[in-house]
């Protein structure tokens, strides 16, 4: 069967690597959306298009943003009209691109009431689509989100640190949503008993000067501005006792970099985002918390920081017994083969 994956290919992304891969071994041919008016044959033979993360619009500035609106409502319509077998993953709550917030929101309604099914990372989704009413609940399909053990090598054994000292490790992409001045200014408050290092792109020239002039003010703060090879990952991962990842939770849903961490073993200090609550009983074996206001995720984070240097100093391996209880769970429940056994029964309906 001919279908289109977008993106098909996302060298940042291994998660894109892994769903292609597995379609693929299942005899799917991939085609980018690209190429789905590259001629009437061609778009003919196009039975299902799955798009993600298609409701982001470049707002880079207001007339780059409308230009991407318009090519995405075009592309979308004709796929709508044209009868093709529409389906959409819901990765966030809303868009993180916050600035020319309509476009992604008019983008998100029409994915929403075109799509055929809406494929979901967590249950928490389900709440959200709720709230279009409950034919669109109908359309979900629940589709764990593949692991990455064994994709970036084998889990290297952890680094010996010969201190109390509570070693913190962020990854990804440098973004306003994903908190990182606040981050860096709590960590700053725990002088020597914690040191968080940094490691990724920063979003553009400007954010990046201001994380790394509030990481050099704080000290206990090492930044890595830079996208971390692939051969890199494993190494990186060792050398942390807890991956903190403090999100937005009004924009954020699923966390590809949380399920990074279980994979290679390691706890995290994160928001109950959707990830984090699905875990079930095993939400115990990481450091989650709930916020309303800035104030009070300050506070949460600070406390859940607190909680992790209290637990190493007390049992220096509890951490990594987290960890290796977190890599087992997503082993047995995020297998890429599971997914992909789901995604063909969606696109053979």
């Amino acid at each position: 069967m001919d279908i289109i994956f977008n993106p098909p290919v996302n060298e940042e992304n291994q998660y894109i690597q892994l769903l292609v891969g597995e379609l693929r071994a299942r005899g799917y041919r991939i085609h980018p959306l690209d190429t789905i008016f590259s001629s009437r044959k061609h778009f003919k033979s196009i039975n299902v298009v799955h798009l993600n993360w298609f409701e982001n619009v470049d707002d880079s500035s207001f007339f780059v943003a409308l230009r991407s609106f318009m090519r995405k409502l075009l592309v979308l319509s004709v796929i709508h009209w044209s009868g093709k077998r529409l389906v959409w993953t819901l990765h966030n709550r809303v868009s993180h691109e916050k600035g020319l917030a309509f476009f992604s929101r008019t983008l998100t309604r029409l994915l929403v009431r075109w799509s055929h099914r809406i494929v979901i990372h967590s249950r928490q989704s389900e709440e959200i689509l709720a709230a279009y009413g409950a034919e669109t609940l109908k359309k979900a399909v629940y589709v764990p989100h593949p692991h990455f053990i064994g994709v970036y090598g084998d889990v290297c054994p952890a680094l010996p640190h010969g201190n109390e000292r509570l070693e913190l490790l962020f990854t990804g992409m440098v973004k306003p949503y994903k908190n990182l001045e606040l981050l860096v200014d709590v960590v700053s408050t725990f002088g020597d008993r914690v040191r968080l290092t940094i490691a990724g792109k920063a979003l553009d020239d400007a954010y990046q000067k201001e994380i790394s002039d509030r990481a050099q003010r704080a000290r206990n703060v090492v930044w890595l501005p830079y996208f971390v090879p692939d051969g890199e990952v494993a190494a990186l991962l060792a050398g942390a006792d807890v991956i903190v990842l403090p999100y937005d939770l009004s924009s954020s849903l699923n966390s590809g970099t949380a399920i990074l961490a279980f994979s290679y073993k390691k706890t995290v200090i994160c928001p109950e985002i959707g990830t984090i609550s699905d875990l079930g009983s095993h939400r115990d074996d990481t450091f989650h918390y709930r916020y309303h206001t800035d104030e009070q995720h300050r506070a949460a984070l600070a406390a859940q920081i607190e909680r992790a240097v209290a637990l190493k100093q007390r049992d220096p391996i509890a951490l990594g017994t987290k960890g290796h209880r977190l890599y087992a769970y997503v082993s047995d429940q995020h297998n890429v083969q599971k997914a992909g056994a789901i995604l063909d029964k969606v696109y053979q309906l």
